[in-house]
């Protein structure tokens, strides 16, 4: 499923122009999007394999930032899924077929650290971000932090 399909509130709609030629985007996306559209979206890789989708998006409380994509991998129908936390920065948004793009393999996603929904770790543990960081290479973003 994509965003524009989870789109309750219209912010992604094309409307035509006058009625005729294209379509014009009109709304925040593809560079604001609303954080429900994007749970549930899939995800692919460079090789253009399923690796699954987002089933929740995790945000840093102390920088008001996006820090992770919870991705389900690896289950039948929703069952035995694995999650992985999937650092934000190595995810990038593919605007025209509607899905996120990671740049791992299957096999490797096969044997990143992940969890199942009853034990989640500790996403604002430091030494548990930089491993996951280091498995994705994805850097830390620059932190602003709220006042």
């Amino acid at each position: 499923m994509n965003y524009e399909e989870r789109d309750a509130l219209g912010m992604y709609k094309r409307s035509m122009s006058n009625g005729v030629g294209p379509s014009v985007r009109r709304g925040p996306g593809p560079y604001l999007m609303g954080a429900n559209t994007l749970v549930g979206n899939d995800v692919y890789n460079v090789d253009g394999e399923d690796l699954g989708d987002i089933k929740e998006i995790m945000l840093d409380m102390r920088t008001g930032q996006v820090s992770y994509a919870v991705l389900a991998f690896g289950g039948f129908l929703g069952m035995g899924d694995k999650l992985f936390a999937v650092p934000w920065e190595a995810l990038k948004l593919d605007t025209e077929n509607q899905r996120f793009v990671l740049r791992v393999n299957k096999d490797r996603l096969k044997t990143a650290p992940g969890f199942n929904k009853d034990q989640w770790p500790d996403m604002a543990d430091a030494k548990w971000e930089q491993g996951i960081r280091s498995y994705y290479d994805a850097k830390p973003p620059i932190e602003t932090p709220l006042s």
